[in-house]
């Protein structure tokens, strides 16, 4: 073999390896792209539910300096009452039957304050199972754009607004195939809490409705918009029809000024309420049995 072709040989496998690094280089290269980019989309999810979780404990920690409060009043009245009945019997102003009056007054003061822990214990633990609700929804769905689909807790009610770009086409109550895929998602988290109770609500901007003649207006769209979704979580993904309700509020909520394209596009929406559990509630009202 002679000098020449030695070199070329050579010349040849040197290439050769290079091109296959190159091309693990690359695909490595790409790999790392995607994982930094989920890593960055998971970063902000988590500062966004941490921002949610110290507001929460920001409004947990008010309701227990109310609490402490009242119970230095209530630790007051107690003292200062008792003695103040111990003199009023020893000096025959008032009835006995009086002064039994005054001690039971006294005793359901002690009432109210176990009421009072209660109402708080209550209040924590529903704020505890909202963010679990949300953060379990935030992962269901993962990585679809914020503009499209917002998941909140305002005021201890979870809303999930979904856009209605993804929802439906312009001036139409029929469901995307898109949007199916994301609703199946949702209704599989809301599935695993069968005590959940839901609202379904259709919005739209204020342009008047221009269709076919089964709809009038956009009271009528944002009806139908709101049946459409509660139909495919009951038919196609089995969620419990009686946990349901379907509403629309036409062009009369918006949450954005419907002067603008943008605004207008966040004003045509579909939000999900969980609808607080008053039942539970109005029981803690109830007297306790003895």
């Amino acid at each position: 073999m002679n000098l020449k072709t030695l070199i070329v040989t050579g010349a040849s496998t040197i290439l050769m390896f290079s091109c296959v690094s190159s091309k693990k280089y690359k695909d490595a290269q790409a790999k790392y792209n995607d994982l930094n980019a989920a890593h960055t989309k998971l970063q902000a999810d988590l500062k966004g539910c941490e921002d949610e979780k110290s507001a929460q404990a920001n409004k947990i920690s008010g309701l227990q300096g109310d609490v402490d409060n009242l119970n230095k009043q209530i630790a007051f009245l107690k003292e200062n009452n008792t003695q103040a009945l111990k003199q009023l019997q020893d000096l025959s102003v008032i009835s006995s039957s009086q002064a039994e009056s005054i001690k039971k007054s006294l005793d359901n003061i002690g009432a109210k304050d176990a009421y009072i822990q209660d109402l708080q214990a209550a209040m924590a633990r529903k704020d505890s199972l909202n963010m679990a609700l949300v953060m379990n929804l935030k992962g269901a769905i993962g990585n679809l754009d914020d503009k499209d689909i917002n998941i909140k807790v305002d005021k201890g009610v979870v809303y999930i607004d979904i856009s209605d770009k993804l929802l439906f086409k312009s001036g139409k109550y029929e469901v995307t195939d898109q949007a199916k895929t994301v609703l199946g998602k949702v209704a599989t988290v809301l599935k695993n809490q069968p005590d959940i109770e839901f609202m379904v609500e259709g919005h739209t901007d204020n342009v008047p409705y221009k269709g076919s003649s089964v709809l009038l207006d956009n009271w009528d769209l944002s009806v139908k918009r709101a049946t459409s979704v509660v139909r495919i979580l009951q038919n196609q993904y089995g969620l419990d029809p009686a946990k349901m309700a379907a509403a629309g509020r036409s062009e009369y909520v918006p949450v954005a000024d419907n002067s603008t394209a943008e605004g207008k596009a966040a004003n045509r929406r579909t939000r999900i309420v969980i609808l607080p559990q008053l039942d539970q509630f109005f029981k803690l009202l109830e007297p306790k049995k003895s």
